[in-house]
């Protein structure tokens, strides 16, 4: 299977089980689903971003791979950064569900999107 195509997989099947923990595991308006739904969007939309600028810059000569790599980086946070900023300024979500599930979000998926740069260097070695 293409590391690509399980990326994806993964990130579905996580999602539903994290989603299917929120609302089975808490009670029906202790929490602002719209807030848990904000942080979750952005963070899927930024572990997806990432992965994909990993899967550009892989076969790339090692300066482009560094700069498309952490510059990505970079530029993803300060865009999460301003967007947090957005919404807690603007009181678009509730602000303590709001920054708790963008934490709790953001710890997990960096963990899928770390596992899935390990998998596509081990198939990059396996083919080389």
């Amino acid at each position: 299977m293409k590391p690509l195509f399980e990326f994806f997989i993964k990130l579905c099947i996580l999602s539903v089980i994290l989603w299917g923990v929120i609302f089975a595991g808490l009670n029906p308006g202790s929490v602002d689903y719209h807030s848990v739904f904000l942080a979750w969007i952005m963070v899927v939309t930024n572990t997806v971003a990432g992965y994909l600028l990993f899967d550009y810059a892989l076969d790339k000569e090692s300066s482009v791979f560094t700069k498309v790599v952490f510059g990505g980086l970079t530029l993803r946070l300060l865009l999460l950064m301003v967007l947090v900023a957005l919404i807690i300024i603007r009181n678009l979500a509730v602000v303590n569900d709001f920054v708790f599930s963008f934490f709790a979000f953001y710890c997990i998926y960096v963990i899928v999107e770390i596992l899935g740069y390990q998998k596509k260097n081990k198939q990059k070695k396996k083919t080389a």
